[in-house]
């Protein structure tokens, strides 16, 4: 067995829950080959479908499904950023998207852990024309809630 000197700590953890999605359009390019853990996760918040083809996650009570992936290579957060249309010297309003840390948990273990998210806010949400999805879980390959967390 070869001994690993990555520390758990120094691990980049980043909660998907669209299209960085195993299975989803935009993993293999951003994730496959740089992840070193994917666990099934539940964050809180509200989940939209966008008519452009991809989600959006505001803060919210309900639960929303995804992915908790863990990255080795801080430098993840740049490609993320670049992917989200997120620029941390902007101000919220002029990014699509918006990074935050959010508590995450594992529904197997109850664990929680903090992880970075992708979220936009209601009033962006709504000018796109987002559709609250209250299951909490959106696919744009047709993978369904079940299947995916039996991955």
């Amino acid at each position: 067995m070869v001994e690993s000197n990555l520390k758990f700590t120094d691990l980049v953890r980043v909660f998907v829950y669209g299209t960085l999605k195993p299975g989803e359009a935009n993993y293999k390019r951003y994730c496959a080959g740089k992840v070193v853990d994917v666990k099934t996760a539940i964050v809180q918040g509200k989940l939209f479908a966008l008519p452009m083809g991809y989600p959006a996650m505001t803060l919210g009570n309900s639960q929303v499904y995804g992915y908790l992936l863990s990255f080795s290579n801080p430098k993840i957060l740049n490609e993320l950023d670049v992917l989200e249309d997120y620029q941390p010297n902007r101000q919220t309003p002029e990014n699509l998207y918006n990074r935050q840390i959010i508590e995450v948990y594992e529904p197997q273990s109850l664990s929680y852990s903090w992880a970075w998210v992708y979220l936009m806010t209601l009033e962006q949400v709504e000018q796109l024309g987002g559709l609250l999805q209250p299951s909490g879980w959106w696919s744009g390959c047709g993978l369904t809630l079940e299947y995916s967390f039996e991955l």
